[in-house]
């Protein structure tokens, strides 16, 4: 609570009566039913429209409600992750989007609490354990289409992926509070300092045009693009969870898609259909990695006062965690100093 505020405490009570109270005071009849679907960072709720017929399609019945764990995203952020959405959808990109509520907009805030709250369709599809080269080329011909909407605009509020928000920034909160044992701090640091400096080098370089090639750019990414936020249907891929929505260089969402750096090139036969790669960037992938490394023990220490968190990452804050955390890194320098080979 401590960490962000008054608000937080109604975020960790939200019971399925007051989803309902909220839902129905923007304007939504529900029937009463709620059902409550996984997910760490907010809060998700399935509820059920009271409709007066039963539409042929049963999913048509249901909303997915969105309440956003408060301090984590302001209400312009929202926003912008919730235009980009929209242009996306208007491009006939297939991705999980906002639904208006009955005043037409798409983000509400609890009158009690002040959390903000969205409501989006139930959809369907079932995540992959194994993409073929087939499916890689069509994952990558739809990022690429994700990519041209993205660089039409920037994002004014969203962050930037950057080694000071990945990296130094969730360094210095695990510093100043003291998650990292004593006796691992200074390698600990070392090397995150070092992975930062490393892809801060590498992004001035590869932003600098030259005669042959335009400058690496920053652009609207969908951020946390991995294979549990790809849903595929009859038709294909589909993205959903653009919470994670950052500023930064397009390889971010080609590598979580396809962490398996061994079928890379069919991903990159289908986005090159519909974008230009930047071939350089690929030396990006493994500072990434690390920094993600780094993120993602910032983001369990940032809401470990939420119930749900310890009893997710018991093993996190223990000696054996950061020890691994370390020996993660320093497997990761080794990958960036001796380059991508395989490219």
């Amino acid at each position: 609570m401590s960490a962000w505020g008054e608000e937080t405490k109604y975020f960790f009570d939200l019971r399925p009566e007051i989803i309902l109270e909220c839902v129905e005071e923007a304007g939504i009849a529900t029937t009463g039913r709620c059902l409550q679907r996984n997910s760490m960072e907010n809060r998700v709720y399935e509820v059920e429209l009271d409709l007066d017929a039963i539409p042929d399609d049963r999913s048509q019945a249901f909303r997915i409600v969105k309440f956003y764990r408060p301090g984590r995203w302001t209400r312009e952020q929202i926003l912008e992750e919730h235009s980009f959405l929209l242009e996306l959808h208007q491009n006939e990109i297939p991705c999980t989007i906002p639904l208006p509520f009955p005043d037409g907009e798409t983000l509400h805030t609890a009158a009690a609490s002040g959390i903000h709250f969205s409501l989006f369709a139930r959809v369907g599809g079932r995540q992959l354990d194994e993409t073929n080269g087939e499916q890689l080329e069509q994952l990558g011909r739809l990022l690429a289409r994700v990519h041209n909407v993205g660089e039409a605009r920037q994002a004014e509020h969203r962050i930037q992926l950057s080694e000071e928000t990945y990296g130094l920034s969730n360094l210095k909160y695990l510093m100043d509070h003291k998650f990292v044992p004593g006796n691992m701090v200074t390698r600990y640091q070392r090397l995150v300092e070092s992975i930062c400096a490393t892809y801060a080098d590498l992004m001035a370089e590869f932003s600098r045009p030259s005669e042959f090639l335009p400058g690496l750019a920053r652009i609207r990414l969908h951020g946390d693009c991995h294979p549990g936020n790809i849903l595929w249907t009859g038709t294909g891929p589909f993205l959903i969870d653009f919470d994670d929505m950052v500023s930064g260089p397009p390889i971010q969402d080609l590598w979580l898609a396809c962490p398996d750096l061994t079928a890379f090139d069919a991903l990159l036969v289908g986005y090159e259909q519909m974008r230009d790669f930047d071939r350089r960037s690929v030396r990006l992938i493994e500072p990434l990695r690390a920094l993600r490394y780094v993120h993602f023990s910032a983001w369990i220490a940032r809401r470990f006062e939420d119930p749900a968190f310890p009893a997710s990452f018991p093993h996190f804050g223990t000696e054996g965690y950061w020890l691994e955390q370390i020996n993660d890194l320093e497997d990761q320098v080794e990958r960036i100093e001796s380059g991508n080979e395989a490219f």
